[in-house]
């Protein structure tokens, strides 16, 4: 049989072409080793910080930033302003920043410019935010640790993971301890995902506020105050915040006493809320497990104050409570939501609690099918709707209403989030999977 030349007659040109690319392929190798070594490596020592900040500042577009092992000790705060930059540690338990003595700066570290990777590293004991990051497109964190190591106190920072007006949010794999208003906060932003990571003994474990497009999935949330919260605020250039999915968490033993600074908005969430969703509409939440959450597991209510804004729709809209799972729990209910709650329908708490406030024409009128709440959980799953505002107006004829097939039905479901550090596979995998960690 004669050899199959194709285009290339006796085969010579061919070997000709294949020894030219090996060729070539031998002399690119070493440029391509090259551009994967980090531009800077920065070790612990006495000119850490200065050495740190000027990394941040001198740091190409496309080029890695390294921390070695073991403890920075910082006294200024960080920022970094240069898009398409990997910031790399050796693991969040091995790649310390302590900012223990910080005197100066308002966070541990501020991100302003979008493509950003943070992995394998800890921030510790910042006076203020642990990872702020602010207005960008494409942000990812894996891998980190952010954490007040002297247990919860006022005087920690207000929030550990703080991306904030910024869309393509990636949160894998972190864990967040003691923030004194939320571990992993999530707002004012669109497109985003938390996922496989842990927040523990923070005022809030997870939030997203103000926010567009979000899943919050297979994460713990644990010995906080509040363990998951989706919700909108008035009065902020971002609200209406809509399409959140919340599902395959584990929202257990959220026992901690709030210890959220007097005024904060949070300082009002009763100890031991599993999952609280408040002015939100198009939340679907389903597959999580709840358990020893001391106040109740699932709480949808009205934003309880008064406002300003012409713009604000304070009402719970569309939610699609389903398929979960319910552990003992609501057995301490806490502060006046807590009693209010346990006023009405004593303890243990029902799993499952609406505060059944909304437009007086919706309660005479009947609320729009696709503004309604909706519960499909399995038979034993406890339920009450508090009829807060006929409870108001008519508080000697109105007792709650129990009845949860009342609330039978579903929505389509909420779409999926898709991130372009997924699509692309830019972000690389978290090496600790927080939520994998015991006690949850």
């Amino acid at each position: 049989m004669a050899p199959n030349t194709g285009k290339h007659g006796d085969g010579s040109d061919m070997r000709t072409l294949l020894t030219g690319a090996l060729a070539g392929a031998i002399l690119c190798w070493p440029l391509a080793l090259a551009a994967q070594q980090p531009a800077f490596r920065i070790d612990p020592g006495p000119d850490a910080q200065e050495d740190l900040q000027e990394a941040l500042i001198l740091v190409e577009p496309g080029q890695t930033v390294e921390l070695g092992p073991g403890v920075f000790h910082m006294t200024e705060g960080l920022s970094l302003d240069v898009a398409d930059v990997t910031v790399r540690g050796a693991g969040m338990d091995a790649t310390v920043l302590s900012f223990k003595g910080q005197e100066g700066g308002s966070e541990g570290l501020l991100v302003t410019a979008d493509r950003v990777l943070l992995t394998d590293f800890a921030v510790e004991d910042t006076k203020g935010d642990g990872i702020k990051v602010k207005g960008v497109d494409t942000i990812t964190m894996t891998a980190l640790r952010v954490e007040w190591t002297g247990g919860p106190s006022p005087d920690n920072g207000a929030y550990g993971l703080y991306p904030v007006e910024s869309k393509n949010v990636l949160v894998d794999g972190c864990v967040v301890r003691g923030a004194s208003d939320a571990g992993i906060y999530v707002g004012q932003s669109e497109t985003i995902v938390v996922r496989d990571s842990r927040a523990e003994f923070n005022v809030a474990g997870i939030e997203i506020e103000n926010s567009y497009h979000a899943d919050v999935h297979d994460n713990v949330a644990t010995r906080n105050t509040g363990g998951i919260l989706v919700f909108d605020l008035p009065n902020l250039p971002q609200k209406g915040g809509h399409s959140v999915r919340v599902f395959d968490n584990q929202i257990v033993r959220n026992d901690t006493d709030n210890f959220a600074p007097p005024g904060n908005i949070v300082a009002t969430v009763a100890r031991g809320t599993g999952l609280l969703v408040m002015a939100n509409r198009r939340v679907e939440v389903f597959d999580n497990f709840f358990s020893d959450n001391d106040t109740v597991h699932v709480l949808i209510a009205t934003y309880p104050n008064a406002f300003d804004d012409d713009g604000y729709a304070p009402h719970p809209r569309g939610v699609h409570v389903h398929a979960n799972l319910y552990g003992p729990g609501g057995t301490a209910p806490d502060k006046e939501m807590g009693r209010l709650i346990a006023g009405r329908v004593g303890t243990p708490v029902p799993d499952i609690v609406w505060d059944g406030v909304a437009p007086l024409t919706d309660l005479v009128f009947g609320i729009a099918a696709e503004d309604r709440i909706y519960i499909r959980e399995a038979e034993g799953t406890s339920f009450a709707n508090l009829r807060m505002v006929w409870e108001t107006l008519l508080p000697w004829t109105v007792s709650p209403d129990r009845d949860i097939a009342a609330h039978a039905g579903s929505l389509p479901p909420v779409p999926a989030v898709r991130l372009p550090q997924d699509a692309a596979d830019d972000a690389e995998p978290a090496t600790t999977t927080a939520a994998a960690a015991d006690g949850g």
